[in-house]
């Protein structure tokens, strides 16, 4: 039933689709991915007079810095950015261009299997739902989508973790590893999940938001097209409205995510108790209070201009691979 309602196409050809979309889209999206992470994890400037507490690295050493001029002896303060083009500028004047693609091996490492592993289990679970009638054929794509990303999202988490690592600040992975064994040792194997509640909170209401809307878009698009004869344009248009929509909804909860990851480790580097990890609405109220409302959206122009062209760029090619295998199977069964 599934292969008949997925054109005759394999669970294993799907996984390849979608795995040839994710590669093409993290070379494309990588460097606006890096400058939003860059932005979403800085934090206010301290105002004088204050402790400060900076992490100076990746779960690098956190220096306590107490009143006084011996700050100035050691302390710099981290390059700021004003918004996404001087993070741009910034990251290739001090850093090289090299670091905008940051991240890019270990983002390949999660994103293929990931996505191969999502859209597979969107596409099977959708027809699981709508052949069985447990859903609506107009709320089965949100259904399967918050489901199949749920699964994903616990799967990748600690691979998430690691790469929001690598561009939050420029390390070698020699360094990353030693930082996320130190984190293991004092947290426990739990704490490669850190940030598991954020990300779930942000990418399963993305999944259902975004194929609820991809569906209804594409149906309006197609008009008088027959549903198995989308064109790829169509779906790159359809994708790029539906990531844009979903993409602005979710963000106070990527900025939590990315602030929760890039702490990891920081306060045991002080001779102090862990502090207890605050939860995702009492994160949602302190950035809000901190940095005000614009805080929740920082990043929020990378995140639109990353998300409209990578959701586009990825449904297209997938829909792509999809026709070419349905083609390829169907040259199959004449020739045979």
């Amino acid at each position: 039933m599934a292969d008949q309602d997925l054109g005759g196409i394999s669970p294993l050809q799907q996984m390849v689709a979608s795995g040839a979309g994710a590669v093409v889209t993290s070379l494309f999206m990588t460097p606006l991915d890096v400058v939003k992470v860059r932005l979403q994890s800085q934090r206010p400037s301290m105002a004088s007079g204050k402790c400060l507490l900076y992490c100076n690295g990746v779960l690098e050493p956190l220096y306590l810095c107490p009143n006084g001029a011996r700050c100035a002896t050691w302390f710099q303060d981290p390059t700021r950015f004003t918004g996404t083009m001087d993070a741009f500028v910034k990251i290739v004047r001090h850093e090289g261009t090299r670091t905008l693609w940051s991240g890019l091996p270990a983002t390949l490492v999660m994103t293929v299997p990931a996505t191969a592993i999502y859209f597979t289990a969107y596409d099977q679970l959708k027809a699981f739902l709508c052949g069985r009638a447990l859903t609506s054929d107009l709320y089965a794509p949100m259904v399967a989508g918050a489901l199949a990303r749920l699964g994903t999202v616990t799967v990748i988490s600690p691979l998430e973790l690691m790469r929001t690592k690598l561009q939050a600040r420029h390390v070698s992975y020699r360094e990353l590893g030693a930082c996320v064994r130190a984190a293991v040792a004092q947290g426990g194997w739990r704490s490669l999940w850190l940030g598991w509640g954020p990300t779930a909170l942000r990418d399963v209401p993305f999944s259902a938001l975004y194929w609820f809307n991809y569906e209804l878009v594409k149906s309006w698009l197609n008009g008088l097209r027959p549903k198995d004869q989308t064109s790829v344009g169509m779906s790159f248009v359809a994708g790029g409205i539906s990531g844009t929509v979903a993409a602005v909804l979710t963000l106070p909860f990527d900025v939590v995510k990315t602030q929760r990851q890039v702490a990891l480790g920081a306060m045991e580097a002080v001779r102090v108790n862990p502090l207890h990890v605050s939860s995702t609405w009492l994160l949602l109220r302190r950035i809000r209070a901190e940095s005000g409302t614009k805080g929740l959206f920082a990043g929020f122009l990378p995140r639109i201009i990353k998300a409209a062209p990578s959701c586009a760029i990825m449904i297209s090619t997938y829909e792509f691979g999809k026709s070419f295998f349905q083609r390829l199977n169907q040259d199959r069964l004449l020739g045979s």
